[in-house]
C-alpha cells in the first residue's frame, strides 16, 4: 500500500472516530506501528492532525474554534443536531455530552429556550455562555487534553446525584448486536455514569459510524432510548437497527 493512500486511511478514521490509536491503525493496514508512527507524524507537521501519545486525534475535535472550519462532516452532524432540538422542550433539565455533535446541538439551542444544562465538555459550556436563557453547569473532574472533556471519579461521582431530562451523547463505535462500544476505559466508564444519570438518552452519531465496534462497551443498545443520525428513519442503512428497542429520528 502506498503511503498517500495509507495516511488517507488514517486520516479518515481520526476524522471519524475523533482519536485512534497506533496499534489499531497498523492492525487494520497491516503494517508496523513504526510505519504508522511515521505517517502521523508527517501528517501532524501537515496539520491535518494532532499527534499524542499512542495515536492521533482530529483537529476538529482537540481544538475548540467558533469557525467550525475543522470539522468533519459537519452538514451531516449539523443536521443531527436539528433533529435532536426537537425533543428539548422549555424549562426541561438535559446533560450534553463532549463530541463534535453534541458540540453543533449547543450551538444550535434558541437564545430564547429557557433550560438548565449539565455538561463535562469544556468546549460545549463555552457555547452555552453564548445562551442567555440557559444556565450551565460544568461537571468537573479530571479534564482530558485531547478532547476537553471531564472524566475520571470526580465526575462520576457528581452524575451520580442527577437525574435529568434527557441527555444527549456520542460514541465512537455503535452496532446492533454490540451497542455502544468506546477504545477507552475511562470515557467508557463516564459515559455509562451519563447514561445512569438521564430519564432517557439520545445518541447523536453520523451513519458512518454505524456498525463498527471496539474494546470496552459503554451500554447495549437496549438502554438508549432515541437514536438519530443525519439519515431519514426508514433509510435501508439503519434496517439492523429497526426490530431494536431504540426510537430512530
Amino acid at each position: 500500500m502506498l503511503k498517500e493512500e495509507r495516511q488517507r486511511i488514517i486520516l479518515n478514521e481520526v476524522e471519524l472516530h475523533n482519536k485512534v490509536l497506533l496499534m489499531d491503525i497498523a492492525e487494520k493496514l497491516d503494517v508496523s506501528i513504526d510505519t504508522v508512527r511515521r505517517d502521523v507524524k508527517e501528517l501532524d507537521a501537515e496539520s491535518k492532525l494532532r499527534k499524542v501519545h499512542g495515536g492521533a486525534v482530529s483537529l476538529g475535535f482537540a481544538n475548540f474554534s467558533p469557525s467550525r472550519n475543522n470539522v468533519y462532516a459537519l452538514e451531516k452532524k449539523t443536521a443531527i443536531a436539528e433533529k435532536a432540538l426537537k425533543l428539548i422542550k422549555n424549562n426541561s433539565v438535559i446533560l450534553i455530552d463532549g463530541g463534535t455533535t453534541c458540540l453543533e446541538l449547543a450551538r444550535l439551542l434558541p437564545v430564547n429556550l429557557n433550560i438548565t444544562c449539565f455538561t463535562l465538555s469544556l468546549p460545549v459550556a463555552m457555547e452555552l455562555l453564548n445562551k442567555p436563557n440557559v444556565e450551565t453547569i460544568f461537571i468537573g473532574g479530571n479534564l482530558s487534553k485531547d478532547s476537553q472533556i471531564s472524566y475520571g471519579a470526580n465526575t462520576i461521582n457528581n452524575l451520580s446525584q442527577l437525574k435529568v431530562d434527557w441527555a444527549f451523547i456520542g460514541t465512537g463505535y455503535v452496532d446492533a448486536t454490540y451497542g455502544l462500544t468506546e477504545f477507552d476505559w475511562d470515557i467508557v466508564q463516564t459515559k455509562k455514569a451519563v447514561i445512569k444519570a438521564s430519564k432517557k438518552s439520545v445518541l447523536l452519531c453520523i451513519s458512518e459510524k454505524l456498525n463498527s465496534q471496539h474494546r470496552y462497551k459503554t451500554c447495549d443498545l437496549a438502554q438508549i432510548n432515541t437514536m438519530v443520525t443525519e439519515l431519514e428513519p426508514d433509510h435501508r442503512d439503519l434496517n439492523p437497527f429497526k426490530n431494536q428497542e431504540i426510537s430512530l429520528l
